[in-house]
């Protein structure tokens, strides 16, 4: 086996990349959402994602395993939060960029980092063990898988890797046959909570729409760009995905993007970007423009759920964060990320760290699950905290 680096993906033909991924069920490791990124300008030495994807390959030259890697000078748009490893390090005198990351960037989406194909005989431990030498010819500080599978965290795990979990909120199909088949499934409170928000957003004479693949427009992209924006400045965040690439995600993702659009007298004024999968609706991002109380509820989780019943998707996965996704049938569920530090001192510093965090984490999914919202007939409700 051979490794090799690239610095677009465009070097890596799409068959050969897509040939050790599941694009079916998960778009975002796939060839085109990637090169989406990279040819829109989103990824770039300009923006510190410089890509350095690897490519293993057999004796015969055959792709055999891929994992989409990033050059970082940052440690922005990942998610899974470092900044306070990298002040540590500094302050001692260490230099913690650039470093490693495998990602995808910009999206806090679980799935598969590590992409082996099926009959290449690789294993996760072993393309871990290639990508912390590959850390160690290039001088990083270290290597991040973010939001990677169990099975690889394991297997990195099992390789020397220290491990770290994190939270996120998913919805899981019953086998509903609607939404109101659902909403019988919760508490009786928190059912109305859930009609009466979805009253409200009636009340105010918006009209919803959801878009996929060829009814999406540029105008649509226009506006949603629009919402975009105005959400990134009221969060005093950046503003990492230009205009250009949600046209190109349009056009090479087809029907895989679904765009959940609200009008309020034949204007747009907010949306919500997902990417549908085999098994799963996955937000993206949402933005809007005005006032309008209840509207991100509806256009991001309760149009979310409808839209995945209808399709008898398994889940939705709704993004990072956000504890009052809990209210509206959106359960808890652990995130993995491995790490690969060059350095002893702060691999031990981070390893004692990571199993004090974990232990957090189990708590605080044991504490949330107590709060779920659906119906229990043998005990009495509780409301969420």
């Amino acid at each position: 086996m051979s490794l090799t680096l690239h610095d677009r993906i465009a070097e890596i033909a799409a068959e050969d990349w897509n040939g050790c991924a599941d694009i079916a069920d998960n778009p975002f490791i796939g060839h085109a959402f990637l090169a989406a990124l990279e040819d829109s300008g989103a990824v770039g030495p300009r923006t510190g994602w410089r890509a350095r994807h690897a490519v293993l390959r057999d004796a015969h030259g055959q792709v055999a395993a891929a994992a989409p890697m990033y050059v970082k000078s940052h440690s922005y748009g990942e998610y899974v939060f470092d900044h306070a490893w990298a002040d540590a390090f500094e302050r001692a005198g260490g230099r913690y960029y650039p470093k490693l990351q495998v990602a995808v960037p910009f999206s806090p989406v679980p799935g598969p980092r590590l992409l082996i194909r099926r009959d290449s005989g690789v294993t996760a431990a072993a393309f871990g063990k290639a990508l912390a030498a590959t850390g160690d010819s290039l001088g990083v500080s270290s290597v991040h898988v973010t939001f990677c599978t169990e099975d690889e965290w394991q297997a990195l795990g099992a390789a020397g890797w220290l491990r770290r979990q994190g939270l996120q909120f998913h919805w899981h199909n019953a086998g509903y046959g609607d939404f109101e088949d659902f909403l019988a499934s919760l508490s009786s409170r928190k059912r109305k909570t859930i009609r009466r928000e979805r009253r409200e957003v009636a009340a105010q004479g918006l009209t919803l729409h959801t878009l996929a693949g060829a009814a999406i427009s540029e105008r649509h992209w226009d506006a949603f760009y629009r919402f975009y924006l105005a959400t990134v400045e009221r969060k005093w965040g950046g503003a990492y995905l230009p205009r250009r690439f949600f046209s190109l995600l349009s056009a090479r993702l087809g029907e895989a993007v679904i765009l959940m659009i609200a009008e309020k007298d034949g204007q747009m004024v907010a949306g919500a970007l997902n990417l549908r999968g085999r098994t799963a609706l996955y937000g993206r991002t949402w933005g809007a423009i005005g006032d309008w109380p209840f509207l991100h509820f509806e256009l991001c989780y309760y149009r979310a759920i409808e839209y995945a019943i209808a399709h008898k998707l398994a889940r939705v996965e709704a993004g990072a964060q956000g504890e009052h996704k809990l209210a509206r049938g959106y359960l808890p569920t652990p995130t993995y990320s491995a790490h690969w530090i060059a350095h002893a001192g702060l691999r031990r510093a981070v390893g004692d760290f990571l199993e004090a965090e974990r232990l957090a984490i189990a708590a605080r999914e044991a504490d949330l699950r107590a709060f779920t919202p659906f119906r229990n007939d043998d005990a009495e409700e509780t409301s969420t905290p």
